[in-house]
């Protein structure tokens, strides 16, 4: 069994061999134990869970654990999305909330998460305060609490508060007159249900696939990627849709097919989303970024005489600029996105509707808007390399990392050095290269931003001959 450690965003292990209900009762009272020691158990936790295998009998465990502890629950009726699930901690007023979900994750897998009183992912130090509760419990001889009077658990619908906090959010009319057609894929996820009822709220018919619950998800992993979407992609183009919209597992992230077929990219949407909000909506404020994602939101911040926020890879990062920096735009590479005025947690939901509103709004597709915006502010080309090594080569590599300095790099002058996360070197060019290693397996994560594909091509070469990854 291995050491039960929160990553990114959570737990996650296999079922039946490391995500099992006794490690789910060990990692829910530590929970309880971080809630009760900050004195405001009384207000409870929300519970909710995806649409994985066995995700409801272990949301019964996590509820059943708080509620001897003295905690009350708040456990949604059924299956539910992450959003919703940390948007009902403000509705509730609750002391956060414990999420049962793998997200992406191939369906062998799930994971637990705790979401804290802000509805927005663990911060490090707060994981690493429930990860030392899990030590100790693991090392006494008694789990269970003494002396606490049992809770009430009560069932809640987060739903429709969610839906009409979105419908003051997004410019539902503006997207009721465009006549959109749009085809949508929650993946067999626990987004089943939900963006189809908001677009009928704003007035689109959408067709839906794979809205069925898969425990195997269709025999892949519910991850909104282009190689994933290739039904979608095919729908979308022989219904000339406006848009296809697909969710991850627990509908937190969020895929994108243009009309005319092309997958639009985290990297190209959030460019896209930051100028709607700059030019449409008139907001003015910071944009948060992780430290792999795209520098043309730094362009138009300058443009804008707006500051970026640049932080280490995971959405808990990017929601804490949301609320401590007024930032109105908060995104990562990886499709993780929120706004000014929602929950600081990545929203697929919100993602998909605000993409609906550009396409109303402008007229024009998504591709159409990234050409408009290239003209405005430059065209750059990204593209993200998994390099798998030994785990001997991933030592003498992360040895490396710690020591290279080097002045040049594809006959360019590096002029900056950023290391919150990895290794980050920006060259004279604006292009940069970003190395990180994976938490969990002997694996480097190669990002490249270019002015040139040909560039990209050559700093990629570049990179892996200086690491020895030829």
């Amino acid at each position: 069994m291995s050491k039960i450690k929160f990553g990114t965003d959570g737990w996650r292990g296999i079922i039946a061999r490391d995500f099992t209900f006794d490690n789910v009762r060990l990692v829910s009272q530590a929970v309880a134990d971080y809630v009760n020691s900050l004195g405001i158990a009384e207000r409870g936790l929300v519970i909710g869970y995806d649409n994985r295998f066995l995700s409801d009998k272990f949301a019964e465990a996590a509820a059943e654990t708080m509620a001897e502890n003295g905690i009350p629950v708040y456990m949604t009726e059924t299956f539910t999305p992450t959003p919703l699930t940390a948007f009902a901690i403000k509705e509730c007023r609750t002391a956060g909330a414990v999420m049962l979900t793998a997200s992406h994750n191939p369906p062998e897998y799930n994971g637990i998460k705790f979401i804290p009183e802000y509805a927005g992912p663990a911060l490090p130090y707060i994981t690493e305060k429930i990860e030392k509760n899990i030590r100790s419990l693991e090392t006494s001889e008694k789990m269970n609490p003494e002396n606490k009077s049992r809770a009430e658990i009560k069932k809640i619908n987060p739903f429709p508060a969610y839906k009409k906090h979105l419908a003051e959010i997004i410019d539902f009319d503006i997207i009721r007159r465009a006549g959109l057609k749009v085809v949508i894929d929650p993946m067999f996820g626990c987004g089943i249900g939900y963006l189809e009822a908001i677009l009928r709220e704003a007035g689109v018919q959408p067709e839906v696939i794979h809205n069925n619950r898969d425990p195997l998800f269709g025999g892949g992993m519910p991850e909104p990627s282009q190689k994933l979407l290739v039904e979608m992609k095919d729908r979308v183009l022989a219904g000339k849709a406006n848009l296809g919209l697909a969710l991850d597992g627990d509908a937190d992230r969020f895929g994108i097919i243009d009309s005319n077929g092309e997958f639009i990219t985290p990297n190209m949407f959030l460019p896209i989303l930051y100028y709607h909000l700059l030019a449409v909506r008139q907001w003015r404020g910071p944009v948060a970024r992780t430290v792999a994602t795209t520098h043309l939101l730094d362009h138009m911040a300058r443009h804008y005489n707006l500051e970026v926020e640049e932080t280490s890879v995971g959405f808990k990062y990017i929601g804490q600029c949301l609320m401590e920096k007024d930032a109105v735009l908060g995104g990562e590479e990886s499709g993780g996105l929120s706004i000014k005025g929602h929950i600081p947690e990545k929203d697929g939901i919100l993602a998909t509707m605000l993409a609906a509103e550009i396409v109303a709004h402008h007229g024009l597709s998504l591709t159409q808007m990234m050409e408009k915006i290239t003209d405005l502010f430059g065209k750059l080309y990204s593209e993200r390399l998994d390099i798998k090594t030994s785990p001997a080569e991933k030592e003498r590599i992360m040895d490396m990392l710690g020591k290279l300095a080097p002045d040049n790099l594809a006959g360019q002058k590096i002029t900056g050095k950023v290391t919150v996360d990895g290794l980050k070197l920006v060259l004279e060019s604006g292009a940069w290269v970003l190395i990180r290693p994976s938490g969990t397996e002997p694996l480097f994560r190669v990002y490249v931003e270019a002015n040139s594909i040909e560039e990209m091509r050559k700093l990629q070469a570049e990179i892996k001959g200086v690491l020895g990854l030829d």
